[in-house]
């Protein structure tokens, strides 16, 4: 029997019993919620609830409907958050953010009501959303929101996302 190598690197804590207890999403085939209401937006402890860090989740091809038109609408979605107790389980994520496919709203409800899901579901310190929206009618439309100040001495880069230019 091989012996693992091991040199150089850091062992990586094991993941606690019990860490997974209650996911009903993970690990399984599950259809793609039929609407953002039906969704579940599953969280996990914080496995370092005394430091200070920050969780970026980016979805680059987000898919809304507009509600007069029924036409698609496309975004850029980018979510930074400070945990608390607890984390977003990164698949839930996924499907909830799925669930805006058939879903009509305006850029703005559907940019803010992410947002406030997940704050309602982890409770972070500190979340913000940019929900970089592509043209529509000529014009991109851009909505941004957070919970408050990011906390003092937490490092985060910007969102990457680069303003919208046109043929510029």
């Amino acid at each position: 029997m091989a012996k693992k190598q091991t040199a150089g690197r850091k062992s990586i804590a094991p993941i606690t019993p019990g860490y997974a207890v209650g996911l009903t999403q993970l690990g399984k085939p599950v259809a793609a919620p039929t609407s953002p209401e039906t969704a579940v937006l599953e969280t996990v402890p914080n496995p370092h609830p005394g430091k200070l860090y920050a969780i970026r989740f980016v979805q680059p091809e987000f898919t809304s409907l507009c509600p007069l038109t029924g036409q698609p609408d496309f975004a850029h979605l980018c979510i930074d958050y400070v945990p608390n107790r607890r984390i977003v389980e990164s698949k839930s994520l996924k499907l909830f953010l799925a669930s805006f496919r058939n879903h009509g709203a305006f850029h703005e409800d559907c940019t803010i009501g992410i947002a406030e899901r997940l704050v309602q579901a982890m409770k972070p310190r500190w979340l913000r959303i940019g929900g970089y929206w592509y043209p529509r009618g000529g014009m991109p439309i851009d909505v941004f929101w957070q919970t408050g100040k990011m906390p003092a001495g937490l490092w985060l880069p910007d969102q990457g996302v680069a303003s919208y230019r046109g043929r510029g």
